[in-house]
């Protein structure tokens, strides 16, 4: 019982600490592009998702775009709807992959998969949500779709999969050197295939970032916090 308890308040600590990180992001690396913002609080989603399964993924999903609707948020409720369906449809895809192929294989389909699958989630959400809260019509939207609302989900869910690819490792390394996660967890080892990955998203980072900046025409700006 006692040892059931410890590993609950380990894992309660853990999910603490990936929700404030994710918080976090949306006031140190928080940039809005036209009325869209890019952040990387889904990372840290991600993170919990990787480590304790998709009801995690979701569970902290939840509490970000809770945190994130009654602080910073300037979309008010529709805008918690959309953060929450791009967050969820991201960590849950990619955890629930991952959950079964714990593999330097398995993390590369579950994010690659995370990537569409959330693109196609917002581009959905986009469609039904954007005209209620900017009070324009669907068809307005839908012409945004290619010059803005795609290119833009499509590179931050890649940015978003890059940080989690390059994260994942130290972090649950770190976990285990302080106890918190179990020392013999089947997870993908780091070696020259997992540091010639790192060194891959790194690549693709900085493509995503020059793609996002030439397709953009430079139209984002850091959010600042007050």
């Amino acid at each position: 019982m006692s040892n059931t308890r410890n590993n609950n308040l380990k894992k309660l600590s853990v999910l603490g600490l990936f929700i404030a990180l994710g918080y976090i992001c949306l006031f140190v690396f928080r940039f809005r592009v036209q009325f869209l913002t890019l952040d990387f609080k889904d990372v840290f989603i991600t993170l919990a998702g990787f480590i304790y399964g998709p009801v995690a993924a979701v569970t902290v999903a939840f509490i970000e775009a809770l945190l994130e609707l009654i602080t910073v948020s300037s979309t008010g409720f529709w805008g918690a709807i959309m953060n929450f369906a791009g967050s969820a449809a991201f960590a849950v895809t990619a955890s629930l992959i991952y959950k079964y192929n714990k593999s330097f294989k398995g993390a590369i389909a579950a994010l690659v998969s995370a990537v569409f699958s959330t693109t196609a989630v917002m581009m959905l959400a986009n469609l039904i949500i954007t005209p209620i809260y900017t009070h324009t019509d669907i068809k307005t939207v839908a012409n945004m779709i290619l010059p803005l609302l795609l290119p833009f989900n499509l590179i931050k869910s890649v940015l978003n999969a890059v940080f989690t690819f390059v994260l994942y490792k130290p972090v649950t390394q770190a976990l285990r050197s302080m106890n918190i996660l179990p020392k013999s967890e089947n997870v993908f080892a780091l070696n020259k295939r997992t540091v010639c990955g790192i060194i891959t998203a790194c690549v693709i980072l900085i493509i995503s970032v020059a793609v996002m900046i030439v397709l953009l025409g430079g139209d984002f700006e850091f959010v600042k916090h007050s």
